[in-house]
């Protein structure tokens, strides 16, 4: 008879595997302290296509379960990653990060950071404020944890900053490589051709975007990936998607392993990796400067109609 439960075999020479099932189930084939990064973006349990909406305590309970696997399988030395938005239930917002955190807390993991990843565009709500920021809690299992700054330094504001006093004083206060980029990450932007910002997560016109709802960016990942592990080392997201994390892992010499329920996803994530490797993949550059528009273009002005209709109003 044949084993109704395998596991799932992860040879030392495998780049990467694509797992398609439901993520307990297969979480519970994989060996126990096997990856560096485990690296997530959660359903929010908001009705989304992948997902089945239920009572926020039954989602709650779920998402437990799913994490005490990933306590299992994370490395001694690693981390997890856990990026998280808000579940709204008849216009009454729950923040799930807080409701997360006691349970990574209870499991006995470390946060390290509550990252902020902010974007100025996005939709827009009617009865609240729009809202434009999610949240990566960033935990790890030990003190001992893999933490590498300078591959993912941005370039400082002012590099020729010295120190005005001390016994420093004249010398450069910054690093030639650049700075710290801190826990509230402003990247992910998008423009039009003719340099008009339009959304800075993975909506109609960025250059990643897939038939996947609420699409990863890859650059997001990537700096996951560069300070959290090194070459070689194994990276899982459970909730894989379109394979995003999967992307950030292979194109810096990385391993992974995503597993999702959906097929479809799962297909095109293994176009994207063979358009990886035969590099053809469009994928917006890490750290790519945020374009600023100079205000003097066509769709930043303010319309005639708006002028017309409400005189004396203020825009900004």
């Amino acid at each position: 008879m044949c084993d109704p439960d395998p596991p799932i075999n992860m040879h030392q020479e495998q780049d990467y595997l694509i797992k398609q099932g439901d993520s307990l189930a297969e979480l519970k084939k994989l060996a126990d302290s096997t990856f560096k990064l485990i690296v997530s973006s959660p359903p929010y349990n908001i009705g989304k296509a992948y997902e089945t909406q239920v009572q926020l305590p039954q989602y709650l309970a779920w998402q437990t379960a799913i994490i005490q696997e990933l306590v299992r399988l994370v490395r001694e030395d690693g981390s997890i990653v856990w990026q998280v938005g808000n579940y709204v239930d008849q216009g009454e917002v729950f923040p799930l990060d807080i409701y997360l955190y006691p349970i990574f807390k209870n499991l006995g993991l470390q946060l390290r950071n509550r990252i902020i990843w902010h974007f100025d565009h996005g939709l827009h709500a009617s009865k609240r404020f729009s809202g434009r920021y999610e949240v990566l809690l960033w935990f790890t299992k030990t003190k001992d944890y893999t933490f590498n700054l300078d591959p993912v330094r941005v370039p400082a504001k002012y590099p020729g900053k010295r120190h005005y006093k001390g016994k420093k004083i004249g010398q450069l206060s910054g690093n030639p490589r650049g700075k710290n980029p801190s826990d509230y990450w402003t990247l992910i932007c998008q423009e039009w051709e003719d340099g008009i910002i339009e959304i800075p997560n993975v909506k109609s016109n960025h250059p990643e975007k897939t038939i996947h709802p609420c699409q990863f960016p890859v650059e997001l990942i990537e700096r996951c990936v560069l300070a959290l592990t090194n070459v070689g080392d194994w990276v899982l997201d459970p909730f894989g998607g379109v394979g995003s994390s999967l992307i950030a892992a292979l194109n810096h010499q990385r391993r992974g392993l995503i597993i999702d329920r959906n097929q479809d996803y799962l297909t095109i994530t293994q176009a994207r990796v063979e358009a990886l490797q035969a590099g053809t993949l469009k994928i917006r550059p890490l750290g790519k400067p945020i374009h600023q528009p100079s205000g003097q273009e066509k769709i930043a002005q303010i319309p005639a109609e708006w002028l017309k209709s409400s005189p004396g109003q203020a825009y900004c």
